[in-house]
């Protein structure tokens, strides 16, 4: 047996009383120059001439040019703050700075009243406890059993038809009365206080008069609180919702030269307001109110600026970048040879470019610029390595006919394409995130090409108590509680029902029905234009078997469909008939809140467009043959 590989006293060799000559050998590569000249080391050789060609190509030596990399910088720029704004058809105001820009736009009423009751529940208690608090902290807590009478919530009543809205949803029904008598309706103070300025939060209320003054001050107190919580529009002169086309429109103006440059946005739906939702409008010098008369808002020229930087240019990094010496290997973490775009894909094939061939060409000059503010390069001036001077211009700014002029991330120029390209950089006060609730209107408008109409589909109803239900569910238990209000008046014998007999095989049907969510929208021409298309809101008529009234309109309970009804004499609801396009819309209304850079956190409500679901049959038809023994 070999004894190197097989050891017989095993034991004995573990205790080392038996020992093994071992022979150890050390060994490593090591360079020994031969000779005192490097000349040949300094070549860098290789073996290997593709890899070598590849890396000349990398950094691209196969494209030899006389340049050399630069090593200071100087920036010439000319700033100007936006100092108006515009909502829709409003009137021009100032430019709030300190505001976020989404929220400026976006704001819209919390709903408080609607479909014949009250909205919000709980933020209408949110605001009788803040009153009962500030009542407390000026030893006043003892009016609180008063102001709750006072403002207290009303128990729904299951014979009134004014309340079947609350009724047919039971948990709301038991809010609304658990509530009753132990809550105050801080909602109906507010807007007390608010519909004129004589009025007093002690109006009606047995206040002795030395607490009057106290109770003032904490109303202007409680005003102030609430107008806080929620930034909303006063009134409709601050709300740039169009809800004929259902987007945003808006206008921001910066002075420039004595004139204004003026930024409009006419198709902001995105919920993410940035610099591409505005577009210039050369056609416009100012701002002008809806009367024609123009705003001024303080000095318009010491809102311009002009400033020069130096800089010392940094190298543009970014993750994937090839490593620009010969001799470092890129770990692939990022395989642009697995990229396959196709022929179509410019900007992901620009992308390729820029990251393998362009990538150490490009240099980095950080400029600081005001928040809320336009700004434009008017020049870079950049010293390289051989003490030349260039002067650089801004990219885009050529004339036409000229390939300078391409750029793909300027501002859009409205009117004629012969209008010089416009490089302005738009900088505005909006926040980087947004958190989002659920949505408390959501709505689906589609196309029934079978019925001829688009149908509004109430997906998500607000309900009274500040929740929301889907639209579905709410119908049903909205159609049925009709129903048991209908089977009561027939037990009292205020109702005689009037069962029809069907004696043929078959009868007529005059029209099928559809659920109570789905609202019609019907094609009508616009007043003086026999072409021109828009779409109008209507109803169906809500159907009780054995109901011998005229039936009820059915109206939409979303805040988004019922735009015109709240007012008196209601307002018809028309919606741009190119607005609903073939995949349909889809149009929700949820509370939005951020932090601001100062801390201050804001709170308001905002809507949003998307695409929908496509097109839907309703199964709306007329003049229908059934068989008596089918529904």
């Amino acid at each position: 047996m070999n004894q190197r590989i097989a050891i017989e006293n095993i034991s004995a060799a573990l205790a080392r009383e038996m020992l093994f000559p071992v022979i150890m050998v050390w060994n490593r590569l090591e360079g020994r120059p031969r000779t005192k000249d490097f000349h040949r080391a300094l070549r860098a050789e290789v073996r290997d001439p593709l890899w070598m060609l590849t890396k000349q190509w990398q950094v691209g030596e196969f494209k030899g040019d006389d340049a050399g990399s630069p090593v200071f910088a100087k920036v010439h720029m000319a700033t100007t703050k936006l100092h108006k704004y515009k909502p829709n058809d409003a009137q021009v105001r100032p430019f709030d700075n300190q505001v976020p820009f989404e929220a400026t736009v976006e704001q819209r009423p919390v709903p408080f009243v609607g479909q014949q009751h009250i909205l919000s529940l709980d933020i209408r208690l949110l605001m009788g406890r803040q009153w009962i608090k500030l009542l407390n902290s000026v030893g006043l807590g003892g009016l609180g059993d008063l102001y709750i009478d006072y403002y207290g919530v009303n128990e729904p009543s299951p014979d009134s038809r004014e309340d079947i809205a609350i009724t047919a949803h039971p948990p709301v029904w038991q809010h609304f009365s658990a509530l009753t008598g132990r809550a105050m309706d801080g909602a109906s103070l507010y807007f007390y206080l608010k519909g004129d300025t004589t009025r007093h939060a002690y109006d009606g209320i047995a206040v002795p008069e030395d607490k009057k003054d106290d109770i003032d001050e904490i109303a202007e107190r409680f005003i102030g609180w609430y107008e806080k919580l929620f930034y909303q529009p006063v009134g409709a002169t601050n709300d740039a919702w169009v809800p004929e086309q259902l987007e945003y429109q808006f206008d921001v103006s910066a002075p420039k030269g004595g004139k204004e440059k003026v930024l409009v946005a006419e198709e902001y739906y995105h919920g993410r307001l940035d610099w591409y939702n505005l577009d210039v409008d050369p056609s416009r010098e100012t701002l002008v109110n809806g009367e024609g008369s123009v705003e001024t808002e303080g000095d318009a020229q010491s809102l311009e600026d002009a400033f020069t930087s130096s800089f010392i240019p940094t190298s543009i990094q970014f993750e994937g970048m090839p490593n620009t010496r010969w001799w470092t290997f890129e770990d692939g973490k990022t395989n642009f040879g697995d990229v396959k775009p196709d022929t179509t894909d410019i900007n992901k094939l620009l992308l390729m470019e820029f990251g393998l061939v362009y990538a150490n060409d490009w240099f980095m000059v950080p400029v600081q610029l005001p928040v809320g503010s336009l700004a434009n390069v008017q020049g870079l001036m950049v010293t390289n390595v051989f003490g030349e001077r260039i002067w650089v211009e801004a990219s885009g700014s050529g004339q036409d006919e000229n390939w300078q002029r391409w750029a793909m991330y300027n501002l859009a120029v409205r009117g004629s394409e012969d209008t010089q390209a416009d490089t302005t950089l738009v900088l505005l006060p909006t926040v980087p995130k947004i958190s989002e609730s659920k949505p408390i209107d959501e709505v689906y408008l589609i196309r029934d090409e079978v019925a001829n109409m688009v149908w509004g589909i109430e997906k998500s109803v607000p309900l009274p108590n500040g929740g929301s239900k889907p639209g579905r569910e709410a119908a049903i238990e909205l159609s049925s509680r009709y129903k048991q209000f209908l089977d009561s008046e027939i037990g009292t014998g205020l109702v005689i029902p009037q069962e029809p007999e069907y004696r043929a095989a078959i009868r007529y049907q005059l029209m099928t029905s559809v659920p109570e969510n789905w609202i019609p929208f019907i094609p009508t021409h616009k007043d003086g234009d026999n072409r021109e298309i828009q779409l109008q809101r209507a109803s169906m008529p809500r159907i009780i078997p054995g109901d011998p009234n005229l039936p009820e309109k059915i109206k939409p309970r979303t805040v988004l469909l019922r735009h015109g009804l709240e007012e008196t004499p209601p307002q018809p609801y028309f919606v741009y008939e190119e607005g609903v396009v073939r995949a349909g819309v889809r149009v929700f209304q949820t509370y939005q809140r951020t932090r601001w850079h100062d801390g201050g956190v804001f709170t308001w409500l905002g809507v949003r467009k998307q695409t929908g679901r496509g097109e839907g049959s309703s199964g709306l038809a007329f003049d229908r043959v059934k068989p008596t023994n089918k529904d």
